[in-house]
């Protein structure tokens, strides 16, 4: 087996890593200014919502905390664009997060009960299943200050704000807002077989899927399922773990009844600085990335996604948190490739941060299969792709 040389990795980098980073980028704008047209829209129309310029530091539910914008504000400000509200999954594969208004001063709650009603308010015999671990329920009453909407029928049973009716009524409003903007050339809303809301945006050089989620953003605590870090674990460093954990996290709607927790600042927090000490985790990440999207799992809605790639990177982070762990790059990105191997082998990758939650538990298992023989190809004779 011939080794890939730093040459090879070198025009790899330049002929395709450098070419996905531009194209994707003019992506992330387009969609960008398109989605915040659309939500804008949706706001000035009911104000349960807001337009993903509101995402973050700029969310009005904290616009009265000046001590936590200032926070926040010097935490976020790095040296990688930010865009709190959007997620690149794969090139033609976004998640974009839709804050909502009128929900402050969140806390856990302790009481537990059973649910016995449909999305519909009707009535059930049998309780309704407790959420998965990355899930929760979530009730009016954990805020201290809510809007007088979230007390009604059309998204709350018993107490309860209910996921499935918000994209119902989310949805409607994405389907009249895009007539009332003329977004109609730009934009389609998605055939779905759940209740999320995915749409079709045109950009300049292509067509992206774009998953549209109203985001309940908590800035003021981190989630007890969260039980993150782990004991003796040297990376992070504890500075960044305060850090981290002080950014809080969101719960969005992306199911019927219960809410998703989601912890997009604080992974953004973990990639930034991530080479501080000269090593190279970052390029071995947009390495793997790019073969991936080229050969290992190609496609518009890939089985596994930047997401993915980097949970897989956060969990060799933590195993190799030495500084000499990651000065050789082709030692460290075999090291990388082979946990992801590990990983789309077993069909089971773990959250980052709340234990117990396989992320690949209803992946296509066919599609993680063929993924893996490609990766153990790789691995017998690692050469870059430059077709």
């Amino acid at each position: 087996m011939k080794p890939f040389t730093d040459e090879d990795v070198e025009i790899y980098i330049q002929s395709k890593v450098e070419q996905r980073h531009d194209l994707v980028s003019k992506a992330v704008e387009e969609v960008q200014k398109i989605i915040q047209q659309l939500t804008a829209e949706i706001s000035y129309k009911a104000v349960r919502f807001q337009a993903i310029s509101n995402s973050g530091i700029h969310n009005e539910n904290i616009k009265d905390q000046p001590a936590l914008l200032a926070k926040w504000s010097a935490m976020l400000r790095g040296k990688r664009p930010f865009h709190p509200s959007i997620q690149v999954l794969a090139p033609s594969q976004f998640l974009i997060t839709v804050p909502l208004r009128g929900l402050t001063g969140y806390r856990e709650c302790q009481v537990r009960h059973w649910r016995y009603y449909t999305m519909h308010g009707a009535k059930l015999l049998s309780s309704v299943r407790d959420p998965e671990e990355l899930h929760q329920w979530l009730e009016v009453e954990q805020f201290s200050k809510s809007l007088q909407q979230w007390h009604e029928t059309d998204v709350n049973i018993e107490g309860d704000l209910v996921p499935a009716k918000v994209l119902i009524l989310f949805r409607e409003l994405v389907e009249k807002s895009i007539i009332s903007c003329n977004l109609s050339s730009k934009v389609t809303v998605l055939e779905s077989f759940s209740s999320v809301v995915r749409v079709a945006v045109e950009t300049s050089e292509s067509q992206v899927e774009v998953e549209l989620v109203p985001a309940v953003e908590i800035p003021t605590c981190w989630p007890e399922k969260a039980r993150w870090p782990r004991c003796l674990r040297r990376w992070p460093s504890q500075e960044k773990v305060q850090c981290i954990k002080s950014l809080g996290f969101d719960l969005l709607a992306r199911s019927n009844y219960h809410w998703q927790l989601c912890f997009s600042r604080a992974e953004h927090i973990l990639m930034e600085g991530l080479d501080d000490d000269g090593g190279c985790r970052m390029k071995c990440f947009r390495v793997m990335r790019q073969m991936k999207e080229d050969v290992w799992c190609a496609g518009n809605k890939p089985v596994i996604t930047a997401y993915h790639l980097q949970t897989v990177l956060f969990w060799t982070c933590e195993k190799y948190p030495r500084t000499k762990d990651w000065r050789c790059f082709p030692q460290a990105f075999l090291r990388l490739v082979q946990k992801l191997h590990k990983c789309v082998s077993q069909h089971f990758l773990k959250h980052y941060f709340v234990k117990n939650t396989n992320l690949l538990k209803y992946a296509n298992t066919s599609d993680l299969d063929l993924m893996a023989s490609k990766l153990a190809v790789f691995l017998e004779n690692p050469v870059f792709c430059l077709d």
